[in-house]
């Protein structure tokens, strides 16, 4: 009997013999190390190298209980991640690291090791801005989302995978934290940067119009099951370099509307933004690259969509411009519209970004929230009013000013 036919957490001298007994990508007798790499909340990742020639492989292994609070997870979400990565590595093969095995006995996801690839966030922050980003992450998009929903799969294969891709716990976490709290602060979560308080309450706990505009983007997200999504897509969970990007991390994925994933990616650039224009003001050309990556990004990641929907769809109702239209119209004002919620909710909710909270100094923190919670409600109120990439940044800049 294997020692890992029964579940147990894994440390790192367990996976460093589960490369080898399980995955076979060792020699029994070959020297390896073994790192955590992780710093999530919900899973442990582990990266083994060969010390003979520095052969690689990652192995993620999800936790039955959330590692701040002890609460229990349903490790169902291991493989729900894998087969997204598995499922879009077909449909996007460049921008997927290669799933070498899935272990469900052990909730454990075996893949490649992209560690030539650097943390999109940090890379950001330090202010190196590849200039392929918006053209790699609006082609991942394009080649991702659109290839999954009904208007090209066939109906019933499509429902198959609507059940199987129901991910209730994870979604429970986007549904409070992103869609309800940061409105409606009913679990006392919320952490606001003092002196900020009142401005929170103003604009966000007290504007019922916003309220309304948050209540239609939250019931699209639990009802519009539109295509499968990656549910987290920030840039946190993109990995680039000179060459390229990689995509990781899809275990909020389940099918909901399209512009979620869209609007995380265009919201979490807009901190990287903020935080060159308020903390390094001397950065004018870094700031400028991460304007240009944005505007970019919406046009880029609207055209592709739509060039995507005339190669795959041929159903003869939805080939109608009407549709068509109204159709790509709905996914973009979506987009902006999540852009907007993921905003506010990294500025006012529990869980924040580094662009944030590394500015300490309270007369530049201040109103670079400010300025970031008045760009989110902008792009929730006028999501229907056709945003494009040089609107959304031309809004961003009269803020700033």
């Amino acid at each position: 009997m294997s020692a890992f036919s029964e579940f147990f957490l894994m440390k790192p001298d367990d996976v460093k013999r589960y490369a080898v007994e399980v995955l076979h990508r060792f020699d029994p007798d070959e020297e390896t190390d073994c790192t955590e790499i992780g710093d999530g909340n919900i899973n442990y990742v582990f990266q083994v190298r060969s010390r003979r020639d520095g052969r690689s492989v990652i192995v993620k292994q999800a936790d039955k209980l959330l590692r701040s609070s002890g609460r229990p997870l349903d490790i169902y979400r291991n493989k729900i991640e894998a087969q997204t990565l598995q499922l879009e590595s077909r449909l996007a093969p460049d921008y997927i690291p290669e799933v070498y095995h899935y272990d469900e006995t052990m909730a454990a996801l075996s893949m490649e090791d992209i560690s030539a690839y650097k943390n999109l966030r940090k890379e950001l922050l330090a202010g190196r801005v590849y200039g392929h980003l918006a053209e790699n992450i609006s082609t991942f998009l394009a080649q991702s989302l659109l290839p999954t929903t009904d208007l090209v799969l066939d109906r019933q294969e499509k429902k198959r995978r609507v059940q199987f891709f129901t991910n209730p716990e994870l979604c429970d976490i986007t549904e409070d934290l992103v869609l309800t709290e940061p409105y409606w602060n009913y679990k006392d979560r919320n952490i606001i940067t003092a002196g900020n308080e009142d401005f929170v309450r103003t604009f966000l706990y007290e504007d019922e119009a916003l309220h309304a505009e948050v209540g239609k983007l939250r019931n699209a997200f639990m009802n519009d099951a539109q295509a499968l999504l990656h549910g987290d897509l920030h840039s946190g969970s993109i990995f680039a370099n000179e060459q390229g990007v990689k995509i990781i991390d899809p275990e909020f994925a389940f099918y909901g509307p399209m512009g979620y994933d869209i609007g995380n990616v265009i919201g979490n650039l807009f901190f990287s933004w903020a935080n060159r224009r308020f903390a390094a003001p001397e950065e004018a050309a870094t700031a400028q690259a991460l304007e240009d990556t944005i505007r970019s990004l919406c046009d880029l990641t609207a055209r592709k969509l739509a060039a995507k929907y005339d190669e795959l769809v041929t159903f003869p109702l939805y080939r109608t411009e009407g549709f068509r239209r109204s159709y790509l119209d709905g996914v973009m004002a979506d987009s902006y519209g999540y852009a907007g919620t993921e905003i506010i909710r990294r500025v006012v909710g529990d869980s924040k970004v580094m662009e944030v909270t590394s500015v300490t100094d309270p007369a530049v923190r201040i109103p670079m929230e400010r300025a970031l919670i008045k760009m989110g409600i902008f792009l929730i109120k006028e999501r229907e009013s056709g945003l494009d990439g040089d609107t959304v940044t031309r809004a961003f800049r009269m803020i700033l000013a």
